[in-house]
């Protein structure tokens, strides 16, 4: 069965064990999700299982979108995530639930980062800046020099500097499963998972353990 879901990220709270000791983790809404689609390697190339998450109202899809659900009889879903499989054992159309996971187990979850806009070099890559005496009054931010001289004569690629920075995929490698709340669908996972409150999040069984 895969051990895979889309969620998204209701907030952070703490748990209390056995020890009573607090344990700080960060609950997931996750699934239902829809199967709706198996990738095969004789006609897609490759081997993976497409899961759908969340319904919305028809209007809220395109005529495409739709025609690509109601083909495996699936209802209006707004997030399609693919996740491998080599060996895919799932039917198109069939839902999967936080039962597929259990309390112990270790995952990883793929989100997207908060998006923080414009920001300078200091925050953005840690720069020391300039010096805060010596008569200096406006370079204290600033990221200094860092173009060659008459060859190259340009800076290169992949520079560190100012830009934007946030909302980029990120993943959080071996987060323990604390609680599944199979009533409410909500995974508790202990740690801190990336994005805002709301955002959609891909739980998948960990690759490192």
């Amino acid at each position: 069965m895969l051990k895979g879901l889309i969620g998204k990220k209701v907030g952070m709270t703490q748990i209390f064990d056995e020890s009573g000791a607090a344990v700080p983790v960060t609950v997931i809404e996750a699934g239902p999700c829809y199967v709706t689609q198996v990738r095969k390697v004789e006609t897609d190339g490759y081997s993976a299982i497409q899961l759908g998450f969340e319904e919305v109202k028809p209007k809220r899809l395109t005529a495409g979108q739709l025609g690509h659900l109601k083909r495996n009889n699936v209802p209006p879903l707004r997030f399609l995530r693919e996740f491998n499989a080599k060996k895919p054992d799932v039917e198109e159309g069939s839902s999967i639930t936080v039962e597929v996971f259990n309390e112990g187990d270790y995952v990883d979850v793929v989100g997207t980062s908060k998006g923080k806009g414009f920001a300078g070099a200091v925050k953005r890559h840690g720069f020391r800046g300039g010096p805060k005496t010596h008569g200096q009054s406006d370079r204290q931010r600033a990221p200094g020099s860092h173009g060659a001289g008459t060859t190259p004569g340009r800076v290169f690629k992949g520079s560190r500097g100012p830009g934007h920075m946030g909302h980029e995929r990120v993943t959080v490698h071996n987060l323990k499963i604390i609680q599944v709340d199979k009533d409410r669908n909500l995974l508790a996972v202990r740690g801190a998972i990336p994005g805002p409150k709301g955002g959609v999040v891909m739980i998948k069984a960990a690759r490192k353990q």
